[in-house]
C-alpha cells in the first residue's frame, strides 16, 4: 500500500511539474535588454514567470550611488534602487512559445504595461507591452 501510494505521489508530482510555467518552450534564464543595458533572469516565482533585474550596465549614477526609480509616480517607491527590482510578473503560458497575462515596468518611464512574452527563436524573446490598443514590442537576447 505504501509503495502504490508513493508511485502516485511521483506520477502526480511529474505531471504538477510537467504543466509549470517553464514547459514546452522555456523562456527561464537569463536576457539581455534592448542594447545591453540591462539583464533579466526569468524564474518561476509560485505558479506563474517573473523576471527580476540582475545586472546593469551603468549600476550607478554621478553621484556614485546606486541607479534608482526615481521616475516612479509613487513617491515611496522613488528611492528603490533598479538592481534587483522586479520588471516582469505574474505570465502565465498562453501557447507552446507564449506567455501572457503579466506586466511590465518601465523604470525609464515610471510606468507598468500589461505584457505578453513570445519566443522567436531560442535565444530571442519578443516583450511587448501594452496600454489600451497601443503596443510596443522589444526583442531580448538570451544571455544563459
Amino acid at each position: 500500500m505504501r509503495t502504490c501510494f508513493l508511485g502516485i505521489v511521483g506520477v502526480t508530482t511529474a505531471m504538477l511539474l510537467s504543466g509549470s510555467p517553464a514547459r514546452a518552450s522555456d523562456i527561464t534564464g537569463t536576457w539581455s535588454t534592448v542594447d545591453n543595458k540591462s539583464h533579466v533572469k526569468i524564474e518561476p516565482c509560485g505558479e506563474k514567470l517573473c523576471g527580476k533585474v540582475i545586472w546593469l550596465k551603468t549600476p550607478t549614477g554621478a553621484d556614485g550611488k546606486p541607479v534608482i526609480d526615481k521616475n516612479n509616480s509613487d513617491d515611496a517607491l522613488k528611492s528603490r534602487p533598479i538592481l534587483g527590482m522586479e520588471l516582469l510578473t505574474a505570465f502565465v503560458p498562453s501557447g507552446s512559445n507564449e506567455w501572457d497575462g503579466g506586466k511590465i515596468y518601465n523604470p525609464e518611464d515610471g510606468k507598468t504595461y500589461d505584457a505578453s512574452l513570445s519566443l522567436e527563436k531560442p535565444d530571442q524573446l519578443n516583450v511587448k507591452g501594452c496600454i489600451a490598443i497601443f503596443c510596443k514590442t522589444k526583442v531580448w537576447s538570451k544571455i544563459q
